[in-house]
């Protein structure tokens, strides 16, 4: 990839990634905190630590972009943090932490190969793709947890059956 190109998708990923944050910061802020060890099946993480893990490793692929590696492990919140608003504050902080770096790197950095847990070596800036993807995955899941934990589920999109941004369709559905 040359780095005009590379240049090119960070400035067409930066707008989605501020959208997806936003999104994904409700989310964390929907689960309530009395309820991180809620899980819907024994098989599941718990709200906690798909919190945790939904935050954790959306940062993790944007410090890869900008360290060109992938460290061995996600950065932990502090172990006190509950889940709920607490987390969602710690995700924002640490994400706008990162977006102001992001926004700085030169074409040459982000078309530079970064190797992924050596299953993939692509450009560094072909990892916020990655990353916005993952998020979006986990942040499902976490969104499914919502209502049996007695948690209204935000609009993600458009609107949810919790958040109505528009009046009901009057064709029945």
């Amino acid at each position: 990839m040359r780095p005009v190109e590379a240049k090119f998708l960070l400035e067409f990923y930066l707008p989605r990634l501020k959208f997806e944050q936003v999104t994904t910061k409700r989310i964390l802020e929907a689960v309530p905190a009395e309820q991180g060890e809620y899980r819907p099946h024994p098989g599941s993480m718990s709200a906690r630590r798909l919190s945790v893990h939904l935050a954790t490793t959306e940062l993790w692929f944007l410090d890869a972009v900008i360290e060109h590696k992938f460290k061995d492990d996600d950065v932990p919140p502090p172990a006190e943090l509950r889940a709920g608003a607490e987390m969602a504050e710690w995700y924002e902080q640490n994400f706008a932490q990162r977006l102001a770096r992001l926004e700085g790197l030169s074409g040459e950095h982000l078309a530079t190969p970064v190797d992924y847990i050596r299953l993939l070596k692509e450009p560094a800036v072909a990892y916020l793709s990655f990353g916005i993807r993952h998020s979006v995955h986990h942040r499902g899941q976490l969104s499914a947890y919502l209502r049996p934990m007695g948690a209204k589920v935000p609009a993600i999109y458009v609107e949810s059956g919790d958040e109505q941004q528009f009046p009901p369709t009057r064709y029945p559905i």
